[in-house]
């Protein structure tokens, strides 16, 4: 059976961010925490939120980090309870607005967070009590502002998801004026983070065609636009079209992701230091060639049409474009030049069999194929 439900309201153009006030009021939120980090408050584009706001008691927290962790949550529910919250306003990239996520339940729901992760059978025990949240997204990235999902480093050290309904931002508000002073590398590797959304979950065998038509324009949208938006960063309309290629991997992955972020999560639990972007970027390529082989992606073309929508010749060609793509982004070359050791693989291949994306792959992997997998990205 499949179920398909698009829940956000959206807010898209330059200068949307002016819209802030005004959404909170239609939320009902009185007093916010706004959930950012160090890096957007030292650009300046905290204070552009701050100044939309004025007149409403606003608390920050600041610290988080760039793979959010169940510590960071904790901390951000004190600064929440302190100042008598009633709702969060995710202001960063996907770090910020899963982070948000992460107190959007932790303040409501009682116990650790890993009871509510989903590969533990947690997410029927999100509620409705679930903080609202607004996201404001300042990356074209994740697309965690339109998603139901948070990904989260537990204490246990496992890099987990968390999937709910209730954890929808109530508003979306994607100004690509945000992303404008966004640095090179970063936009790269944000940007091939939403092509591999829209890639995945078009691959996926999983019925729901509109999230097939959203995700295959946004492939097309992003990749016409990162190498623009990462060699000028003020390019209006590469930026509009990336943040929207952004927003729309993730409405279309409600459908399901695979492999790449199977082998992206658990890697980035061994090691949080890694950015997950540039892992998809670097897993892209040889998970594309592995999925060739599933029936339902011969049977229904789907590699040729991508290829369309990247404008190549031949589906056989998109491993190779998007490792040219990645060169030519500045990215690394693999994983071997991230840093990642051959004696990690037991660790993340034992984490990628059980996360959450790893069922929806259409060619179910096997322990052994995930090490090729690795072997191919190295």
């Amino acid at each position: 059976m499949a179920f398909i439900y698009y829940v956000t309201q959206i807010q898209f153009d330059y200068g949307a961010v002016q819209l802030l006030k005004q959404e909170c009021e239609r939320v009902g939120i009185t007093r916010p925490l706004v959930v950012t980090d160090a890096g957007v408050r030292a650009a300046g584009v905290l204070q552009k939120a701050q100044d939309v706001l004025a007149g409403l008691p606003v608390a920050v927290f600041d610290q988080t980090p760039s793979n959010p962790t169940e510590a960071a949550v904790r901390a951000a529910v004190e600064v929440y309870r302190a100042n008598r919250c009633d709702g969060l306003i995710a202001v960063g990239g996907g770090s910020a607005i899963d982070c948000a996520k992460g107190v959007a339940i932790a303040a409501t729901h009682e116990g650790p967070l890993t009871h509510y992760a989903t590969i533990e059978g947690g997410s029927a025990r999100i509620t409705d009590q679930a903080v609202p949240l607004i996201a404001v997204p300042t990356t074209s990235g994740t697309g965690s502002e339109v998603a139901r999902g948070a990904i989260l480093i537990v204490d246990d050290h496992r890099k987990l998801g968390f999937h709910s309904w209730h954890l929808v931002p109530k508003t979306a508000i994607c100004d690509p004026e945000l992303t404008l002073g966004l640095p090179p590398r970063l936009t790269a590797a944000t940007g091939m983070d939403a092509i591999a959304h829209c890639m995945e979950t078009f691959m996926s065998s999983a019925f729901n065609p509109p999230a097939d038509g959203i995700a295959l324009d946004g492939l097309q949208r992003g990749w016409a636009h990162i190498e623009r938006a990462t060699r000028d960063g003020s390019d209006r309309e590469a930026r509009l079209n990336l943040m929207s290629a952004s927003m729309q991997g993730a409405m279309a992955f409600q459908k399901g992701l695979g492999c790449v972020h199977s082998l992206s999560h658990s890697l980035g639990g061994v090691d949080p230091r890694l950015h997950h972007g540039t892992l998809n970027a670097m897993f892209l390529p040889a998970v594309v060639a592995f999925n060739a082989q599933a029936d339902s992606v011969r049977t229904e073309n789907r590699l040729q049409r991508m290829a369309h929508a990247m404008g190549l010749p031949s589906a056989t060609d998109i491993p190779e474009a998007i490792r040219d793509m990645n060169a030519r982004l500045g990215l690394p070359s693999g994983l071997a030049a991230m840093g990642v050791e051959r004696d990690w693989y037991d660790r993340i291949i034992h984490g990628a069999l059980a996360d959450h994306c790893h069922k929806t792959n259409p060619r179910l992997a096997s322990r052994d194929e995930y090490e090729e997998l690795l072997a191919s990205s190295m």
